[in-house]
C-alpha cells in the first residue's frame, strides 16, 4: 500500500480555525497517527516500524531526542513519532518521469509539504550547469563531479560542509573526518540554529554544554520548571516523563508566551485515565510570559532566594556546596541588588504575586529541574539568560544529585551526538590531537564557519560548494530570501536526501541530489547487517537498527555515501581506510572508542541492552571541567527589548503536524488550525488596539537596523490567548522575517524568537486566481 504523490499544491481557501485545545494527547492523538501510519505504510511496513521504534533491538526515532525510559512499553512512540516513520518509511518512490516533468524553477513555486509527499528518493540526479532540470546520473559520476569540483578550489575553506542532527554518530565521525582530512573546518550543522546558546552558556558556567541529569531524575524531582518549550508537539513522550513525576508529588510550572495543550492537561493513551478519564493535569503554575522576559524572571527569582536567606540566614543557600564547587556568588549577589521589580514586570510582563509564587515553589523544593528549549535559546541574550538558569540552579546546590539539574531539550534526534563525534567548526584542541595522532596527519586548526557564517560567505561568493548530509538549510536558516540567492552563488550544491525539500529547488549552477537510506531502513553492507549509534538529550547512547527493506538498492547509507565520496576526492592512494569504514560500522566505532573522549571500549559499551551513559563530571561528581575547576557563578546584565508603538515582538514555532522543516500535513490540532499554515497568532487586546480583526488578513513587516524590508505576505490573523505584545507565526515560513546578521551574542543563532514586527492590512489572497 503506498499513497499516490500529491498533485496540487494545496492552499488555504478552506483554512478552517477553531479554539485551541486545553488538553494533548488521548484518542484523538491515536485516531491521527494509526491511521496514517496503516494508510502510508500498509499494514506489514507499519507494524515492523512502530513496535521496534525506540526498543532496545530496533531503530531510534528520526524525529526528537527524548531519552528511553529504563523500562520499555509495547508501543514505545508518540503521535509525531509515527508519523515520522510514516513519512520516512513511505514505500512511495519518486519515478525517473517526476525530474523530466519538473524543472527547478517549478520546484521552487511548491511548498515543503507538496514536495515531501512526492515519495522517497531513489537514484541520484544532477542539474548541470545552465540547465533547469535534474537528470539521473550513476552514483560513480557523481562522486567524480564532488571530486573534480572541491579539488578545483584555491582553498579548502571555499567549501562547507552542513550536517543535520538526523546523521548517526557513525556517519557523523566518518563525515568530518573526511572533511578534516580535505583541509577544511567549516562543519555548521543543525545545532549551530538551535542549541549553539545552551552549549555556549553551559560551558562556561559548568564546563559541560549537555544536560546534568539521567531520565529517572524526573521521578526524583520536587519541581521541575519548564522553559520556552512545547513538549506536547515537539517531544510527546516527555509528557510521560512529567505525568510519572507528578505521581510521585513533583509540582510542574510552565514559562511560555503561548498556553500550550500538552503543558495544561496530559491523557495518557497507555493509561485508562487518558482514555476515559480527564487525564492529568501538569502544569501547577504557567507563566504566561513577555518574549525574551526570561533571563529578568531569573534574576527576580534569585533575588528572592537571596532576600529568604537575609530572612533566616544559613537556611535556604547550599553553602556547603558553594563553598567547595562555586566562584563569583559575592558579585552576582552584590549585582542583583541594583535590579527593580519595575524592571522584572516590565520585561517579564508578570505581576510580582505570580513570580513570588515561583519562588515560593522554587525555595520549597529540595531538587529542582529546569528544562527548556528553542524558545530560550534563539534571542539576542539567550547565552546570558542561560547562565541565569544555571545561576538559579547553583544557589542551592540543584546539581550532581538526584532528581535536580540543568536539561536543555534538544530537538532533533541526534544533533547533540554529531557534535560528540566531531561535528563542529570549533572543536577543542584535545579532540583535534587524539584525531591526530589516531589518524596520523595534521588536521586543521583554525576553526571554520558555522550555519549563518557560511551563507554569509556564499552570499558573498567566498564559498563555492556547499555539501549537506541531511536537512534542508536553506528553509530552514533566516533571511530565507538571501538565503535562497546565496546558494545560487555556488558552484555545486550536494544535497543527501531520502526526501525532497525546498533546499533541492534553490541549487548552485550545479546540483546533485544523493538518496540515502533512513533510520528504519536495513542497512547491509558486505560484511552483513550494520547497525549505528546515537546519542539522546540526557547523554544515552545506544544502537539503532533498521527493520525494513529499503524501498529501491540505488539508496546508499550515509556512511556508504561519505566514505565513497572520500575516496573520489581525497584519491585511491590515501591512506585512510574509507572501505573498510562502508564495509563494516565497527571498524569506524574502534576509532571513536581512541578519539572520542567516553566513548572508550565503545563497540562492547553499545552492544549492551540499552547502550551506556556517556559521562558527565558536573551531574556525575560535581566535578566542573571549567579553568578554575569549579562552577562559575555569573553576572550579566539585563537587557530587555525596547518595543516601540504599535509593534509587536513575534516568535517563529512549528505547527504540531510537522517535525523541523518537514511538514506532516497542514493542521495544527492543539492550536485549532486546520488545513492551512500561512496564519499569524496575536492577542485579542492588542488586536483591538492596532485596529485589525480576528480572521482579516496582514502583512508582516519586520524592523530590522538595515533598513531592508522583510515581509510575509497575507496571514490570516488569529485572535488567541498568547501574553499581550507578544505574535506567533509558524517556522519556516516566518524566517523571511528574521535578518541574516541578527543572531544571539556568542553563540551567533539566529534570533527568530524576538523579532520586532509592524502589520500593515492586507487584502484576502485571490484563491481563484490561484488555481
Amino acid at each position: 500500500m503506498a499513497n499516490k504523490p500529491l498533485k496540487d499544491d494545496p492552499t488555504d481557501e478552506f483554512l478552517e480555525v477553531g479554539p485551541p485545545k486545553t488538553s494533548a494527547v488521548g484518542i484523538p492523538s491515536l485516531l491521527a497517527s494509526i491511521p496514517l501510519a496503516l494508510n502510508e505504510m500498509g499494514p506489514q511496513r507499519a507494524l515492523k516500524t512502530l513496535l521496534h521504534m525506540n526498543h532496545k533491538d530496533g531503530f531510534d526515532c528520526m524525529s526528537c531526542a527524548w531519552p528511553d525510559p529504563p523500562h520499555r512499553k509495547v508501543a514505545e512512540f508518540c503521535e509525531n513519532g509515527a508519523k515520522a516513520v510514516s513519512w520516512e518509511a513511505d514505500p512511495l518512490k519518486v519515478p525517473r518521469s517526476f525530474w523530466e516533468e519538473h524543472s527547478v524553477t517549478e520546484l521552487r513555486g511548491r511548498s515543503e509539504y507538496w514536495l515531501g509527499q512526492q515519495g522517497r528518493l531513489v537514484e541520484p540526479v544532477y542539474k548541470a550547469a545552465g540547465q533547469d532540470h535534474y537528470r539521473p546520473i550513476s552514483w560513480d559520476n557523481a562522486f567524480g563531479i564532488i571530486a573534480r569540483e572541491l579539488n578545483a578550489l584555491p582553498s579548502p575553506d571555499e567549501a562547507t560542509f552542513y550536517t543535520s542532527g538526523r546523521a548517526s554518530n557513525e556517519a557523523a565521525f566518518t563525515y568530518q573526518l573526511f572533511v578534516r582530512a580535505f583541509g577544511t573546518n567549516n562543519l555548521p550543522d543543525c545545532s549551530n540554529m538551535c542549541h549553539e546558546s545552551t552549549g555556549k552558556a553551559m560551558t562556561e558556567s559548568i564546563g559541560v554544554g549537555k544536560s546534568a541529569i539521567h531520565y529517572e531524575d524526573f521521578e526524583k524531582s520536587d519541581l521541575i520548571i519548564i522553559m520556552g518549550q512545547n513538549p506536547g508537539t515537539n517531544h510527546p513522550r516527555m509528557l510521560t516523563a512529567l505525568e510519572d513525576a507528578k505521581r510521585a508529588g513533583a509540582s510542574i510550572v510552565a514559562v511560555n508566551p503561548l498556553p500550550e495543550a500538552g503543558l495544561l492537561n496530559f491523557k495518557n493513551p497507555q493509561r485508562p485515565r487518558g482514555i476515559i478519564g480527564k487525564g492529568t493535569d501538569l502544569a501547577d503554575q504557567y507563566l504566561q510570559i513577555r518574549i525574551a522576559g526570561d533571563m529578568a524572571l531569573m534574576q527576580a527569582l534569585a533575588k528572592r532566594v537571596f532576600e529568604a536567606e537575609d530572612a533566616a540566614p544559613g537556611s535556604v543557600l547550599d553553602h556547603r556546596f558553594l563553598a567547595e564547587h562555586c566562584i563569583g556568588l559575592a558579585e552576582y549577589r552584590a549585582h542583583l541588588e541594583t535590579l527593580t521589580e519595575a524592571q522584572v514586570l516590565a520585561a517579564t510582563g508578570l505581576s510580582s504575586a505570580a513570580i513570588d509564587e515561583l519562588a515560593a515553589r522554587y525555595l520549597a523544593a529540595e531538587n529542582v529541574i529546569v528544562t527548556w528549549a528553542m524558545g530560550l535559546t534563539q534571542h539576542k541574550k539567550a547565552v546570558p539568560t542561560i547562565k541565569e538558569i544555571m545561576n538559579v540552579l547553583l544557589l542551592r546546590g540543584n546539581i550532581g544529585k538526584p532528581g535536580a539539574g540543568p536539561c536543555p531539550i534538544r530537538g532533533h534526534s541526534n544533533v547533540q551526538g554529531d557534535r560528540t563525534m566531531g561535528i563542529w567548526e570549533q572543536m577543542p584542541e584535545a579532540f583535534m590531537d587524539k584525531l591526530a595522532a589516531e589518524f596520523e596527519f595534521a588536521p586543521p586548526r583554525k576553526h571554520g564557519l558555522d550555519a549563518v557564517q557560511s551563507v554569509q560567505a556564499m552570499r558573498d561568493g567566498k564559498i563555492k560548494v556547499l555539501i549537506a548530509l541531511g536537512g534542508n538549510l536553506v528553509h530552514a536558516i533566516s533571511d530565507t530570501g538571501v538565503a535562497e540567492e546565496a546558494i545560487q552563488n555556488t558552484g555545486l550544491s550536494v544535497q543527501i536526501s531520502t526526501k525532497l525539500n525546498r533546499s533541492h529547488a534553490y541549487t548552485g549552477e550545479q546540483a546533485l541530489i544523493l538518496p540515502t537510506l533512513g533510520r528504519s531502513d536495513i542497512d547491509i553492507q558486505d560484511a552483513g547487517p550494520q547497525f549505528v549509534t546515537v546519542e539522546d538529550t540526557v547523554c544515552a547512547v545506544h544502537a539503532s537498527q533498521g527493520r525494513v527493506m529499503p524501498v529501491s538498492e540505488k539508496m546508499l547509507s550515509e556512511v556508504s555515501i561519505v566514505s565513497r565520496m572520500a575516496r573520489a576526492v581525497l584519491g585511491a592512494g590515501h591512506p585512510f581506510t574509507w572501505e573498510a569504514f562502508e564495509e563494516n560500522y565497527d571498524s569506524i566505532r574502534e576509532h571513536i572508542a581512541r578519539v572520542v573522549d567516553g566513548c572508550e571500549d565503545y563497540n562492547a559499551k553499545v552492544r549492551q541492552p540499552g547502550g551506556f551513559i556517556m559521562a558527565h563530571p558536573p551531574r556525575d561528581e560535581r566535578r566542573f571541567p571549567t579553568p578554575s575547576g569549579k562552577a562559575v557563578i555569573t553576572v550579566n546584565e539585563l537587557d530587555t527589548i525596547d518595543l516601540p508603538a504599535n509593534r509587536l515582538i513575534l516568535q517563529s514555532l512549528r505547527s504540531h503536524d510537522q517535525f523541523n522543516t518537514t511538514t506532516y500535513s497542514l493542521n495544527d490540532r492543539y492550536r485549532g488550525v486546520h488545513k492551512g499554515r500561512n496564519v499569524l497568532f496575536v492577542n485579542p487586546q492588542d488586536l483591538r488596539e492596532l485596529g485589525f480583526q480576528d480572521g482579516g488578513y496582514v502583512d508582516v513587516h519586520s524592523e530590522a537596523d538595515d533598513g531592508r524590508d522583510r515581509v510575509l505576505h497575507r496571514l490570516r490573523v488569529i485572535s488567541y490567548p498568547t501574553a499581550p505584545g507578544c505574535a506567533a507565526t509558524y517556522f519556516p515560513e516566518g524566517n523571511v522575517l528574521v535578518p541574516l546578521e541578527a543572531t544571539a551574542e556568542g553563540s551567533n543563532t539566529p534570533v527568530s524568537k524576538s523579532i520586532i514586527i509592524r502589520l500593515e492590512h492586507a487584502e484576502a489572497p485571490d484563491f481563484a486566481g490561484m488555481k
